[in-house]
């Protein structure tokens, strides 16, 4: 299954932000593509945490839902939609109202246009070094469920795909949680700061592939938004023993693609069957 993973550098500009995800997924559909994978936050990295409030969509409906529809029925592509804010109900014991945080959810269109798996990023982030300071508990609300959807593909295999994003990527129960559900690929579109990317990013996307045996295939914002944040980049896609497939290695928007190989995965699964080995 040939797959591709997007690098963006989005910034405060929706309908700018927008159109670069389409640029770049007509990229890789046109390079062979059947799944393409966007970064969190594809739409909109805001100068302040909350400006994802104000362009916040109830699920199944929204111009940025559509969109995403629409790329995905135009282009023929099943597209995974890195996150964008879905609204979130009331929460009295948090004391917030509704409209005050979202989900930071990650979408699955099919090439058909149809949504047809959801996943609410359940690991919030909170980072701070006395000069960087993050905390996604003050406008996100975090989910409680993992999820996984099925592709048929063209190989003729019906891959079973894990969602997660960016922080869940420090939480290795929940990809054991998908490889125990028959994940053959994780996916974590990401927008991970320069500081901890540089020394973690690789190192865990690595680490999530070894120990499921499972490909995993990473999105990412890279470069200097004009927030001044920077993010690390460096999208790629691992294969099951641990091996970087592609990944682009600068700073920047573009399309990274590579074939995954069922063969390969069941010759590690075979050669090391060490999810058949766990104790606990």
């Amino acid at each position: 299954m040939k797959v591709a993973t997007i690098q963006m550098v989005s910034g405060s500009d929706l309908s700018a932000n927008l159109a670069e995800a389409r640029i770049l997924l007509q990229s890789a559909a046109q390079a062979g593509a059947e799944l393409a994978v966007l970064p969190e936050y594809f739409c909109l990295m805001g100068q302040r945490d909350a400006d994802k409030l104000a362009i916040q969509e109830p699920f199944g409906n929204g111009p940025m839902q559509q969109f995403l529809s629409d790329c995905a029925r135009e282009l023929g592509l099943w597209l995974v939609a890195g996150t964008l804010p879905i609204s979130a109900p009331s929460d009295p014991l948090a004391n917030a109202p509704a409209g005050s945080r979202v989900f930071n959810s990650s979408l699955v269109y099919d090439p058909s246009g149809a949504c047809v798996a959801r996943y609410d990023k359940m690991h919030l982030f909170r980072f701070d070094n006395g000069v960087e300071r993050y905390d996604e508990s003050l406008v996100l609300a975090a989910g409680r469920q993992p999820s996984t959807f099925d592709l048929p593909s063209v190989d003729g295999h019906s891959w079973r795909i894990g969602l997660s994003v960016c922080y869940d990527l420090r939480f290795p129960e929940l990809y054991r949680h998908y490889a125990q559900a028959g994940a053959h690929l994780m996916l974590v579109p990401a927008a991970f700061t320069h500081t901890t990317g540089h020394d973690h990013w690789e190192l865990l996307l690595r680490a999530r592939a070894v120990e499921n045996l499972s490909f995993v295939v990473a999105a990412a914002q890279g470069g200097l938004h004009d927030n001044q944040r920077r993010t690390w980049g460096h999208a790629m896609l691992v294969d099951p023993w641990g091996k970087v497939l592609a990944e682009r290695a600068r700073e920047g928007a573009g399309v990274v693609v590579a074939e995954l190989s069922w063969e390969l995965m069941q010759q590690c699964r075979s050669r090391l069957p060490a999810l058949e080995h766990r104790l606990l």
